[in-house]
């Protein structure tokens, strides 16, 4: 069976439509960002290997890693971000493909990817499909800013970080807009979950 890429931009949705697809065709699923907050707050080596690269910085009174003050710095030094990726990028990646081996040496084992830099990574070439989940950048931003309370400043810097919403809307087989209403993204996964159906059985 296959492995479903899912991706998108910084607030544009990836998890709610993943949410959404996982009540209309169930099946195992990764989701990247938690793997990030689990390596950032439970994998020892990790810590480790960020302190030694950023200093006292980014660590808290209590010894743990001071996530709000690494992402102040990687998202105002290019540097400094891709020195963290190139931390994180291969430990998440050691995580997930095993599983989407597995999945398709199973008949019926279908699973989702939810990677927010898949196409970043080159992680695609993994993925037989690629679903992207974007918005307007009007939505983008506002989501970002009510919803998190990011700064303005902040919003910037991570969107442009990433790459530009519409080359990977270009390049996905599947694109879900969600401009709208969650029922609205919950129709589109239900239309989704349909066609995989048809895919797949």
């Amino acid at each position: 069976m296959p492995a479903i890429g899912i991706t998108g931009g910084v607030g544009t949705g990836k998890s709610s439509f993943l949410h959404a697809l996982l009540r209309r065709f169930p099946a195992e699923s990764f989701d990247a960002d938690r793997c990030v907050h689990e390596l950032l707050d439970g994998d020892p080596a990790v810590q480790e290997r960020i302190k030694e690269r950023f200093g006292a910085e980014v660590v808290a009174t209590d010894g743990s890693l001071n996530r709000q003050a690494l992402r102040e710095i990687v998202f105002h030094d290019d540097r400094a971000r891709r020195t963290l990726e190139e931390i994180i990028h291969p430990e998440v990646h050691r995580r997930w493909q095993p599983l989407a081996e597995a999945s398709r040496g199973t008949p019926s084992a279908l699973l989702y990817l939810d990677i927010p830099l898949l196409y970043e990574t080159g992680s695609e070439a993994q993925c037989d499909r690629v679903v992207v989940i974007a918005c307007s950048a009007e939505t983008q931003r506002n989501r970002l800013s009510l919803n998190r309370g990011l700064a303005p400043e902040l919003i910037a810097r991570m969107i442009g970080a990433q790459l530009d919403l519409a080359a990977k809307v270009s390049r996905a087989e599947h694109v879900v807009w969600n401009d709208g209403s969650p029922s609205a993204l919950d129709e589109q996964a239900c239309l989704f979950a349909a066609h995989l159906r048809d895919l797949y059985g």
